[in-house]
């Protein structure tokens, strides 16, 4: 089964190409209490995290919040010192490593190594049969373009190349959950939208698609939920809309009188520039300010209301600090 994902095409989630697992309900992770420490300085600090089966979910932080070793410890790569993971209904992460496919923020594919063998390789390393792999390999190649390279030395090819390549391995051996770690970095524009689509068909399939991301953007036009991360710790997990209603709607309105009654049904925190007033949705909403506005002759022009972006979501949830760090992140420093 395929699955059109704009000009991205991968193979669709055949859960019967995979091996036999445990039934993992409605949640594909289950994350309570994590905790890592290196050489006494404490990485992550008491995460938990619940991720449904099938969604788009962020871990949205600045570099060094502990967004890669939070996804190191759900797959197994490094144990927590405290706390428990339950992934795809297994307690032991490499029970189940068949059915996930995994792009570490390291890039790096052998050099020497054809596209094509490349991916199969990346399967293999997942239990699919070298033979299989190949095969599969070729054909993603043709659906993305670059049919031509398959047998082309990944030397040869460029950058962005080179990613998508090792994107098109993790997703081979038709996992059930997909991680990618800073997954955009090293891709133009174009390709990033690509990757975008991609996602969102994966889901769409069935899979769950977990990405780490230091760039707002991606998270909020992405992802079903997100946590977001900063110093170790989550001080938020669950829907953008929840984190987004953290701060509450503004409302913009434009009025021909300047004066009135009318003003006294105004919010305090109301500001007037020129024929403008800016100020809080109000917790009774907008029909009783509307009510006062004709009832006393405002004259109203125009009248908006805006809610909060995540980014400033997450300076309200996590912090000044946190939104400078996100903030000053150059591209150079993607990988880290």
């Amino acid at each position: 089964m395929n699955v059109a994902l704009g000009d991205w095409r991968v193979a669709g989630n055949d859960q019967a190409a995979c091996a036999d697992g445990p039934d993992f309900g409605p949640l594909a992770i289950e994350a309570r209490g994590l905790v890592k420490r290196f050489d006494g300085v404490t990485a992550v600090d008491g995460v938990d995290l619940t991720v449904p089966r099938g969604a788009v979910y962020g871990i949205l932080g600045p570099n060094g919040a502990g967004k890669t070793t939070t996804l190191r410890m759900l797959l197994g790569i490094i144990d927590p010192d405290q706390g428990y993971r339950r992934i795809l209904g297994a307690d032991r992460p490499h029970d189940v490593a068949h059915a996930i496919g995994y792009l570490p923020e390291e890039r790096g594919l052998y050099p020497a190594m054809k596209a094509v063998d490349a991916i199969a390789f990346v399967g293999a390393l997942r239990g699919l049969p070298l033979k299989e792999g190949r095969r599969r390999g070729r054909e993603l190649l043709e659906q993305h373009g670059l049919g031509y390279a398959a047998d082309r030395q990944i030397r040869q090819l460029s950058k962005g190349m080179a990613q998508q390549v090792q994107i098109l391995g993790t997703l081979v051996h038709k996992p059930r959950l997909v991680i990618f770690d800073e997954p955009f970095s090293g891709l133009d524009a174009l390709n990033q939208g690509k990757l975008e689509s991609m996602m969102r068909g994966l889901a769409q399939d069935g899979t769950t698609v977990i990405f780490s991301t230091h760039v707002i953007a991606h998270a909020e036009r992405l992802c079903d939920e997100v946590a977001i991360i900063a110093g170790g710790k989550v001080p938020f997990a669950g829907p953008v809309d929840v984190a987004r209603d953290r701060i509450p709607a503004q409302v913009r309105l434009e009025t021909r009188a300047q004066d009135g009654a009318w003003r006294g049904a105004l919010p305090a925190d109301a500001r007037h520039e020129g024929s403008f007033w800016f100020f809080s949705l109000p917790d009774t909403g907008i029909e009783p300010l509307l009510r006062a506005l004709i009832e006393g002759e405002a004259g109203i022009h125009s009248l908006s209301i805006e809610r909060a972006g995540l980014h400033d979501a997450f300076v309200a949830i996590a912090g000044e600090a946190a939104a400078r760090a996100l903030e000053q992140e150059k591209p150079e420093e993607l990988n880290r």
